[in-house]
């Protein structure tokens, strides 16, 4: 493995590494932040200020990209080019067409790239999508969900508020994770109802999205993601014909993630209900590694993958066009 970007994200995937993978180099253009991740996970890695001398390397199978958004997909096709297998952070670019030419290299030298929308391995969704994917509780009616929260001092100087590095605001940000939830519980999905505000941060993106999917097998979604949320928050609910799935929570500041499951009974009235509760550590980022590093063996796995990554990003355009 090689990382580049070694903030808050890196630090988290170089601490999460699956334990048959191994560090060999880590990049930022801060070095002090490149030798503090190698220090306290592979002692013996390269740290380096310069992503090709990272990239270059022929002991590197995989490479995770966790930079700004503008640099994600430009160091995913100098990696792809290098030979090397891919895991770049969400949204994978800040613009729609950079996913495109990665796409079409990817294919064409047979290399895998997946974006890291971790959410997906989160145990209450892994929950929702082992109970209920086979169809037991009929058809989707709806999902409605809301994930923010409140900024900080000073966020409206930071790279996420500048659109040239992020291509987006809050939308791009944790809106994303829910249209990739949605996603992957309803299949594709039509806009038909989007927002992008700025109601609080004197910034030139938004502060807040407001979005209405249409899943293409029916039911809707109601989806609001916020940066002025002020207590952190994630609320996601999906409803079937017979069921109803509630997970809050994603742990740490999000609070205890806790999933309330209700089936409905034949004669109705209050629903048979079953808490499943989940106190660990987020393991999310160690699964979706390890999710990885089992398609480089061929498996299927569950991660999101390019084309799902340019979904995402073409329904982003279209709210931020309108």
């Amino acid at each position: 493995m090689a990382i580049v970007g070694c903030g808050l994200i890196g630090r988290r995937r170089a601490a999460a590494l699956p334990e048959h993978c191994r560090l060999v180099a880590a990049c930022d253009l801060d070095a002090d932040r490149a030798r503090a991740l190698v220090d306290e996970h592979a002692r013996e890695a390269l740290v380096s200020t310069t992503p090709s001398e990272v990239i270059c390397r022929d002991d590197v199978d995989l490479v995770i990209v966790a930079t700004t958004h503008d640099q994600l997909a430009t160091i995913g096709l100098e990696a792809v080019r290098a030979g090397h297998h891919v895991l770049l952070e969400k949204p994978g670019s800040h613009h729609t067409a950079p996913l495109l030419e990665l796409a079409e290299l990817a294919a064409a030298d047979g290399r895998v790239v997946r974006v890291g929308y971790n959410h997906r391995f989160h145990p209450g969704v892994l929950k929702i999508r082992e109970l209920a994917d086979d169809g037991r509780y009929g058809p989707l009616l709806w999902i409605r969900a809301r994930y923010g929260h409140g900024g900080r001092l000073g966020y409206e100087s930071e790279w996420r508020a500048d659109p040239e590095r992020s291509g987006g605001g809050e939308l791009i940000d944790q809106g994303s994770h829910l249209i990739d939830l949605t996603r992957w519980l309803a299949g594709d999905v039509d806009l038909a109802f989007g927002e992008a505000a700025t109601q609080f941060w004197d910034m030139p993106v938004d502060d807040n999205v407001y979005l209405a999917l249409r899943p293409r097998t029916g039911g809707f979604a109601w989806l609001h993601a916020s940066w002025t949320e002020w207590k952190n928050t994630f609320s996601f609910e999906v409803t079937y014909r017979t069921a109803k799935f509630e997970l809050n929570g994603l742990g740490g500041s999000y609070g205890p993630e806790r999933l309330v499951h209700h089936v409905m009974l034949p004669e109705m009235g209050p629903p048979e209900s079953t808490v499943y509760e989940f106190p660990t550590s987020d393991e999310s980022w160690r699964l979706e590694t390890a999710d990885v590093v089992s398609a480089l063996d061929g498996d299927a796995g569950i991660g999101a993958d390019l084309a799902d990554a340019i979904a995402i990003h073409r329904l982003i355009d279209e709210v931020y066009d309108r």
